[in-house]
């Protein structure tokens, strides 16, 4: 490059980083696009016409990159789903956890199940239970009892170290 080319490019940087709002690496670029397109049609002799061409011809790329741009789908970089939130993480775990509870559900008997899932899962007291299932409350109490015991082991069995809770006094 000819000492001449490069007492613009200072000054066609700084103008170029400010038309970009500041992205040096940006302007990086199409100052160096600049002084290609100056190179190929001017060739190492230029005259006094140089700088104002410059100029014009690195505004004009910038105002063809912003255009491109606007009419361009967005690029995506592989880390976008980083700045949506924590939102699509927090429904995941509860998804996981349903597919093991079932999974666990599935491996006891047809009695701990109904009275589990009566009782737990639709919220019902025992009383309610009873009447849901036509069996005594004493019956619907152990066999959610049980029921419980056998879905931690289910849990254990998976890895799954969980806290059932308790169902709320008077059920």
């Amino acid at each position: 490059m000819s000492a001449e080319h490069e007492e613009h490019v200072s000054a066609l940087h700084t103008y170029v980083t400010r038309l970009l709002g500041g992205d040096r690496h940006r302007a990086e670029d199409i100052v160096q696009e600049a002084l290609f397109r100056c190179w190929r049609s001017f060739g190492a002799t230029a005259g006094a016409q140089l700088r104002p061409w410059l100029f014009t011809v690195a505004r004009n790329l910038v105002v063809d990159a912003h255009r491109s741009r606007k009419a361009r789908p967005r690029e995506v970089d592989g880390t976008a789903w980083l700045d949506q939130g924590s939102t699509d993480l927090d429904e995941t775990e509860p998804l996981l956890t349903s597919v093991v509870v079932v999974q666990a559900m599935k491996t006891l008997s047809v009695p701990h199940r109904e009275a589990l899932y009566v009782t737990y899962f639709l919220g019902n007291t025992f009383q309610q239970a009873s009447r849901i299932l036509g069996i005594p409350v004493g019956t619907t109490k152990s066999r959610v009892h049980y029921g419980l015991r056998a879905l931690r082991t289910a849990l254990a069995r998976r890895g799954v170290q969980v806290q059932v809770p308790r169902l709320p006094a008077g059920t």
